[in-house]
């Protein structure tokens, strides 16, 4: 592929994009690891968007990497060989819209470069309830409709009302996805070519006082149990399927078999929380990588559970996860 081709074209068809050559990913994820990339296109709109796709993948065949804050991505250390389209910080649109047919429920549209601590912080100012759990979630609402982020028996999926994308290659016609389809950590958008430009979640009015006390608790449990003071991508592993019709949790069982604190170079299984990988100082994504394949081949040999990862991986070809 001949990178400085695409990344002219991309300047010739859309020069106010902001373009970088080389970018190092560990810039750009929680993990604070990972290799250059040889294109970052970071677009400011939608417009933006659609030009980026229109060139990538009709002009030159190129499959481009989406990408919100890089707060559950794990890049390798020779870096990913590929366009990176990061929506973090643009597309960050956030409004109230009028309300609508449904009686009780109003909606908030969100860019998907927003981050989710700001959407709950709006939607506490507009004294609407459901967004609670998303306070201290560090993800932007690209990267948690993707994944269907949660926390504290919320998700994103059980609020949002409607998903809008731009598919690759681009056509330059959005499309809206009403009522999409989420599961736990999953969403119909993966395994899909399209890009998340925004989303819009249906919430209820509710007591700001008890929507802020609500929120004040989350960030509380996890300042208490969580390591908040090491770079991670949060929790490593999914849940687990219960066993028997009783819950299972990652954390628990990797305690269980005495896990807390081994390292791999700089990566550590928390000695805070055993369900949070972390960067103790100059981890590599290969230390990362193989202090999780440890922990899964431990925790199976000594429970039988097949620990899955929550984090995502993008290796240099663009491959994901081979344990």
């Amino acid at each position: 592929m001949d990178w400085n081709k695409l990344y002219d074209r991309l300047k010739a068809r859309a020069p106010a994009l902001e373009l970088r050559r080389e970018e190092p990913m560990s810039r750009h994820t929680s993990f604070q690891v990972g290799g250059p990339a040889p294109i970052m296109a970071l677009p400011k709109n939608e417009d933006e968007v659609q030009q980026v796709l229109s060139v990538a993948a009709l002009e030159f065949g190129v499959k481009p990497f989406f990408m919100g804050r890089g707060t559950n991505l794990l890049v390798s250390d020779a870096g990913a060989d590929l366009l990176v389209i990061k929506a973090y910080d643009g597309l960050n649109r956030l409004e109230l819209l009028p309300e609508g047919e449904w009686p009780g429920h109003r909606t908030i549209t969100a860019g998907s470069g927003v981050s989710l601590a700001r959407l709950a912080g709006f939607a506490l100012e507009c004294g609407l309830t459901g967004l609670e759990f998303a306070q201290g979630i560090p993800g932007s609402v690209g990267g948690g409709v993707y994944m269907n982020a949660g926390a504290y028996g919320g998700e994103l999926g059980q609020v949002i009302s409607s998903v809008s994308c731009v598919s690759c290659p681009s056509e330059e016609d959005v499309r809206e996805y009403i009522n999409p389809q989420f599961s736990y950590r999953h969403s119909q958008f993966q395994g899909q070519d399209d890009f998340i430009l925004r989303a819009s979640f249906s919430l209820k009015p509710g007591d700001p006082a008890e929507i802020r006390a609500k929120m004040d608790d989350f960030s509380q449990r996890r300042r208490e149990k969580q390591p908040l003071e090491y770079p991670s991508a949060g929790s490593t592993f999914k849940r687990p399927t219960p066993v028997d019709g009783k819950p299972v949790y990652a954390a628990a069982l990797i305690d269980q078999c005495g896990l807390k604190g081994i390292a791999v170079g700089g990566a550590q299984v928390s000695e805070k929380h055993a369900g949070f990988i972390v960067n103790c100082g100059g981890a590599t994504c290969d230390d990362i990588v193989t202090l999780m394949a440890q922990v899964r081949e431990r925790v199976f040999r000594e429970t039988g559970v097949t620990l899955e990862p929550e984090v995502r991986y993008l290796g240099k070809e663009g491959e994901q996860w081979n344990f």
